[in-house]
């Protein structure tokens, strides 16, 4: 099964992020990152959807996406052509002893530590999935208290926009 990333523009109305998730869950798809967010235009949002299968399943999401009146236009991001961002909050154990390991870690990574208690440190990190994916690592032996993700958000590179793209 492969990886596809899809950007999707919609209409920024109510119900629209319901009627693509029922459209996934009346199929059996199954999605695995969800972002979204308004656009420069008000008026619109711009989905990042990652699912896994094959070419015949993308192209089966897609035909489906586009019956919704609500969707106004989708493509597949290529890796090579796109730049792909995530962002993790992540709370762990501090204690005078390891918090000076963990600041390091977090420059290292160019993260930013945003909260202190005596017992945490709340970390901010932005990157691609591997990136966050080794700063987890690192963090584990330390005690994650709290994690959350936002899932991908993605565009394509260069002068490109989704909107000078054509409905694939």
């Amino acid at each position: 099964m492969n990886r596809h990333i899809l950007s999707v523009l919609v209409e920024n109305q109510s119900g629209v992020l319901s009627r693509i998730s029922g459209l996934f869950s009346r199929r059996g798809y199954n999605i695995d990152s969800l972002a979204v967010g308004e656009t420069e235009d008000p008026t619109v949002s711009r989905m990042t959807i990652v699912v896994q299968g094959d070419d015949y399943i993308l192209e089966q999401i897609k035909k489906q996406l586009n019956k919704l009146i609500d969707v106004i236009k989708i493509i597949s991001l290529a890796p090579n052509v796109s730049v792909f961002r995530e962002l993790v909050l992540v709370k762990v154990s501090a204690t005078e002893k390891n918090r000076a390991s963990i600041t390091e870690i977090v420059s290292i990574f160019r993260a930013s530590i945003i909260d202190v208690s005596n017992s945490t440190l709340t970390v901010e990190l932005t990157g691609d999935q591997e990136k966050i994916q080794a700063f987890l690592e690192l963090m584990r032996p330390y005690g994650i208290k709290e994690l959350v993700r936002t899932g991908l958000s993605a565009l394509q590179r260069g002068d490109t926009q989704i909107s000078q793209t054509v409905t694939e």
